[in-house]
């Protein structure tokens, strides 16, 4: 099976992609032989194999989560530009309208 000129393009068009001749023919080229592949792969008997989300196995690679003491508040205050009551102040970020969220 092979893929078309037309279609490439179609394609890239699709995606919005501006293409150089010389890249719509490597793309016609590197497209018809995944599609073969495809082919190919298509031909294997799965009967017997269980459908699976994962085919290897996962490990977490995460550290466990321990709560332990922050540092004192104050400290981590004293870096900021401004505070309040114990919080980081920061300047509005959303606005609807004339008046700020």
């Amino acid at each position: 099976m092979s893929i078309s000129r037309e279609e490439v393009e179609h394609v890239a068009h699709l995606a919005r992609l501006g293409l150089s001749e010389e890249e719509k023919t490597r793309l016609q080229r590197q497209l018809s032989q995944i599609l073969e592949t495809m082919r190919a792969i298509d031909q294997v008997d799965t009967t017997t194999i269980p459908p699976t989300a994962q085919v290897i196995p996962l490990d977490t690679i995460m550290r466990e989560d321990v709560a332990r003491p922050s540092a004192p508040v104050d400290d981590i205050l004293r870096n900021a530009p401004s505070h309040e009551a114990g919080f980081f102040r920061v300047p509005p970020v959303l606005e609807t309208g004339d008046r700020d969220l």
